[in-house]
């Protein structure tokens, strides 16, 4: 190798002039892939606009007619109705267990007064119907007794475990029935009160009911925390919030999910409440929207599908005739269609993840500059492109984070029927309780029975 500090002056020529012909050279190169970059740009953008003028002309109704008086221009056509769900046939027919036989036979004949005895079943007829069932109220009489040989005079232990909780003069089956309809049907303490009275003769009042769903929450406070733990130690978790207010004011709820728990935890909608749910040694994936407390998680995650697909949607309705929007929101629904269509092997999953990236990525770098109507979706793309076909290579990550969406439905209910909470102590309950009667949902299990068993099982 020339040592260039002893090199004389024909050598420094020398090597000057081949790198100036090395640079020409890269420069042409450079021109070159630059052309072709810009075409293929060129051809990308051409494609998409075709592909949405063909969405438009597919969408257009060429025989109705334009600017027809009482409609808006941007009115949406007239879709066909979606089939009706197909349901149980007869359900209401379904025959039940007899609980009762009663059996109906002429004693005599009504032509020729005949005895009648014996005979065959013809037809039968259930009939459902619901007895009264006024309350029962049993009072328990303690005796203290004397006892002959020692004097002492002795009473017996209140024995009532299973029957009701603490000093309460409520059995589990009536604070059971009253979280129920507070939790499960949503009811007012007031239509509570009303159905007690009509139904089982019963009169509380509304301290009492607030009283017995307080109990629950309170027997419920270990297992709900028990939830808490088998979030953090889930392998998939979804995440999401909404609003709840306390006492007037704005507050947030979190909801933190899984196939079969349901965890809801009350605060603001800071990042440290991300923190709480999942807590700092989380290491499964996270499934989540876009707001900007999820983006700053830097553990594994998995963004919502769901969301980015509405967007685009909305982004395609808000300029229903530009046919490079339609068409590159055609194309990205294309590519999430098939990463959904995941291969069976480890490998060839990895393989779909990677091109499907590629692909993404080509599609939204042409629509950066100058800035365009799909713009701020392709950023957004960009910039978590690493996180959206996390599902690809782990089939146990949904695309989408429906589960949190779910979860939030009967809490959102309940937000719009009662408008929130009074009081932290209130908030707490609810919280506590949504959690429980929530985990019992999704698990399949019938709230009542489930209830009564939690009051039954005594406390360690």
């Amino acid at each position: 190798m020339l040592d260039l500090y002893h090199a004389d002056r024909q050598d420094l020529l020398a090597i000057i002039g081949q790198q100036q012909d090395r640079i020409a050279d890269l420069e042409r190169q450079l021109a070159h892939q630059g052309a072709t970059l810009a075409a293929v740009q060129a051809a990308l953008t051409q494609v998409t606009k075709q592909l949405g003028a063909q969405t438009v002309r597919d969408d257009a109704e060429p025989d109705a007619p334009q600017g027809m008086p009482g409609h808006k221009p941007t009115q949406a056509p007239v879709r066909s109705p979606r089939p009706r769900k197909r349901r149980l046939h007869h359900a209401s027919r379904h025959r039940l267990v007899a609980t009762r036989v009663e059996v109906h036979a002429l004693a005599q004949c009504p032509h020729c007064q005949a005895p009648l005895s014996g005979g065959t079943p013809k037809r039968s007829r259930q009939v459902i119907e619901l007895p009264t069932a006024p309350v029962v109220v049993t009072e328990h009489v303690y005796l203290e007794r004397r006892c002959p040989d020692c004097g002492r005079r002795l009473t017996p232990p209140p024995a009532l475990t299973g029957m009701v909780c603490g000093q309460s003069r409520l059995g589990i089956g009536l604070v059971s029935l009253i979280a129920t309809l507070r939790e499960e049907a949503r009811l007012p303490y007031a239509t509570i009160q009303w159905c007690l009275a009509t139904v089982h003769g019963v009169r509380l009042s509304v301290g009492a009911l607030v009283d017995a769903v307080r109990l629950v929450a309170q027997r419920a406070a270990p297992v709900v925390a028990q939830f808490g733990e088998t979030i953090r130690a889930s392998p998939v978790v979804h995440a999401d919030e909404t609003g709840w207010r306390e006492n007037g004011r704005n507050g947030y709820v979190w909801t933190f999910s899984t196939p079969d728990i349901r965890w809801f935890l009350h605060g603001n909608r800071a990042k440290a409440m991300l923190a709480r749910g999942i807590g700092d040694a989380f290491g499964g994936v996270l499934v989540s929207d876009f707001y900007a407390v999820y983006t700053s998680y830097e553990g594994l995650h998995q963004y919502c599908w769901a969301h980015l697909l509405r967007d685009l949607h909305d982004l395609t309705v808000r300029h229903p005739q530009n046919a490079a929007v339609l068409g590159w929101a055609v194309v990205v629904q294309a590519v999430f269609a098939r990463a959904q269509a995941a291969p069976a092997t480890p490998a060839l999953r990895r393989q779909l993840r990677q091109a499907c990236a590629r692909e993404l990525r080509a599609l939204c770098q042409p629509w950066l500059e100058p800035r365009v109507p799909q713009t701020t979706l392709c950023q957004r793309i960009l910039k978590h492109l690493e996180s959206l076909f996390v599902f690809v290579t782990n089939p146990t990550v949904p695309a989408t984070n429906n589960a949190a969406e779910r979860s939030l439905r009967p809490l959102v209910t309940s937000r719009k029927i009662s408008g929130g909470t009074r009081s932290p102590h209130g908030t707490q309950t609810k919280m506590t309780l949504a959690s429980l009667f929530g985990t019992w949902r999704v698990q399949g299990r019938n709230p009542l029975l489930a209830c009564r068993e939690l009051l039954a099982t005594p406390q360690t």
